[in-house]
C-alpha cells in the first residue's frame, strides 16, 4: 500500500536507504547508484532509487528533525526497507573537530522531543555496529578525516545558535557546557531519533556526517572556512553500503 507522507509502496524501495535531510541532496546521491531514476516526492520526503552492488537501494530525504525524520522511517519501514544510514552535516563541539570532517556517530544525545514517545528517556540512542564499522571502513578507504564518538542532538537550531536570547538560556548555555566536558563531537538534529525509532522498529541505523563548522573553534580564534561540501560523507555512505550489501548485512 502507496504509504501516506512519502507516496512510496514497496515496489519503489530495496532493503537499504540513504537518508539526508535535505531534498535537493537526493539527486546528488542517486548519482552515485547504478540506474538511478526519481520515484517520487511529497512535502519534504524526495526519493530515488537504483542498484549497488546489483542490489536495489533508495535515497529519501527526510527534512529537518526528529519528527519528521521518524515519519519517513516508519513509512520506509512499512514497505519493507530493513538498513539505514543517514547522511547529513553538523557543527562541531569538540575542539579537536575541524570543518570538512567526517564525524561517524556511535550514540547520539537524545536531547530531542520526538524520541521520548518511543522509548523512556533512560534508553540510550545507539547507531548500529555494524554499520558504524562499515562507515569507519570506508572512511578509511577513502583517505577521510574522520571521527567516531557522541554528537548532540536538538530540535531547535536557533536555540543552540542563539541560546542567549531564549527564555530557557539558563538550561541551554548550562547544557552546552556539559556537552564540550564530556568531548561531544558536534551537534545535529535528526541521529538520536532514528537511532530510537529504529530499534523500537527492529531495523539497523547508522550516521555519517560532514562538519561544516566549529563554532567552538571560531571562539577560540581559529581561521577556518566554513565547508558546505557534503561530498565527503555521501561517499562514506556509498562505499559503507556497498560493503554491508556485500557481507549481506
Amino acid at each position: 500500500m502507496k504509504q501516506y507522507h512519502i507516496a512510496l509502496d514497496t515496489q519503489d524501495v530495496g532493503k537499504y536507504c540513504i537518508l539526508p535531510g535535505d531534498p535537493g541532496r537526493c539527486e546528488k546521491i542517486a548519482q552515485y547508484f547504478e540506474n538511478p531514476r526519481f520515484v517520487a516526492s511529497n512535502r519534504e520526503y524526495t526519493t530515488w532509487t537504483g542498484t549497488l552492488n546489483g542490489e536495489k537501494v533508495c535515497v529519501t530525504s527526510t527534512g529537518i528533525g526528529g519528527p519528521s525524520a521518524a515519519i519517513a522511517m516508519e513509512e520506509l519501514c512499512a514497505i519493507g526497507v530493513k538498513t539505514f544510514i543517514r547522511v547529513g552535516t553538523c557543527g562541531g563541539i569538540n575542539m579537536k573537530v575541524k570543518s570538512s570532517d567526517v564525524i561517524i556517530a556511535t550514540a547520539a544525545i537524545r536531547y530531542d522531543g520526538t524520541g521520548r514517545e518511543y522509548a523512556p528517556i533512560e534508553y540510550p540512542a545507539a547507531a548500529d555496529f555494524g554499520i558504524v564499522s562499515a562507515l569507519v571502513e570506508s572512511a578509511k578507504e577513502l583517505g577521510e578525516n574522520w571521527h567516531t564518538g557522541i554528537v548532540q542532538c536538538k530540535d531547535s537550531f536557533y536555540g543552540q545558535h542563539s541560546p542567549q536570547r531564549m527564555p530557557v538560556s539558563y538550561e541551554l548555555l548550562n547544557k552546552w557546557e556539559a556537552w564540550k566536558r564530556l568531548g561531544v563531537l558536534a551537534s545535529e538534529m535528526e541521529s538520536a531519533t532514528l537511532f530510537v525509532v529504529a530499534d523500537a522498529l527492529g531495523v539497523k541505523c547508522g550516521s555519517v556526517l560532514n562538519v561544516i563548522w566549529n563554532q567552538e573553534r571560531k571562539a577560540a580564534g581559529y581561521n577556518e572556512p566554513d565547508d558546505f561540501d557534503t561530498d565527503r560523507g555521501i561517499r562514506v555512505a556509498v562505499g559503507a553500503l556497498k560493503r554491508l550489501i556485500t557481507e549481506g548485512e
